[in-house]
């Protein structure tokens, strides 16, 4: 896996919040997030420990904020294309080209106990602005900018999964199919899967194949819930 440079006493600067977070950020990005800690931050900008707490209190609070910072580098128009379909396409593919810079980041975000992240809190105010107009509950748009986020999050995580196989093993998925090759031959052969024997080996690992068509799929799904909502209110 690669390593960061660990120079004591490189940061010759005043230490600041954008340093710590910009610190941090490449650590993960290099190593994952559960490389990141306060002790291993402050070898590597060259400062004692505690110089970092005037900055973070924690590493969740060092976390939340390295989530503000990643989501503050995507910019969402105003007012955005025409049309909910075109906006929240638009969303979640600036939320998927976040995740594929920081394979971290799905890791990071929490349904259940969300953190307070204003940048990241942007892009769910920007999605419920974009259901405007359609007459849909609020519960509903909630849901809604939950479940794209989910669907992104969801594909990403084996993103960073592969990524991280390949770094702890040094296998790259090319080498490791090849390796499987005769033994998915062998059970393909068997004439019991004849359905799954057909479709083309690259097709399971194309995770931007399967990012596209599960955002294709599920917006067709959305658009049929508003035809319905529509037809019952009129």
């Amino acid at each position: 896996m690669p390593q960061r440079s660990r120079q004591a006493g490189a940061f010759k600067q005043p230490l600041g919040r954008m340093h710590v977070l910009r610190a941090a950020i490449a650590i993960a990005d290099v190593e994952g997030l559960d490389a990141v800690s306060m002790r291993r931050l402050a070898v590597d900008l060259g400062v004692g420990p505690m110089s970092l707490y005037r900055h973070v209190t924690n590493k969740d609070d060092l976390v939340t904020q390295m989530t503000d910072e990643v989501f503050g580098e995507s910019e969402l128009p105003d007012p955005g294309p025409p049309g909910w379909r075109a906006k929240l396409e638009l969303v979640a593919h600036q939320q998927w080209a976040l995740c594929q810079r920081h394979l971290w980041l799905p890791r990071a975000v929490s349904f259940t106990r969300p953190a307070l992240v204003p940048n990241m809190m942007a892009h769910t105010e920007w999605i419920l602005r974009a259901l405007d107009g359609l007459g849909l509950p609020m519960t509903t748009r909630i849901r809604e900018a939950l479940t794209l986020h989910g669907l992104v999050a969801t594909v990403a995580l084996s993103m960073a999964a592969e990524v991280e196989s390949e770094q702890e093993t040094g296998v790259t998925l090319d080498r490791w199919l090849l390796a499987q090759q005769k033994r998915a031959s062998q059970t393909l052969d068997s004439g019991k899967f004849p359905l799954l024997a057909t479709i083309p080996a690259e097709t399971a690992s194309d995770l931007n194949g399967l990012f596209e068509y599960g955002l294709a799929r599920h917006l067709d799904g959305f658009a049929t819930l508003i035809e319905d909502h529509l037809r019952v209110r009129s």
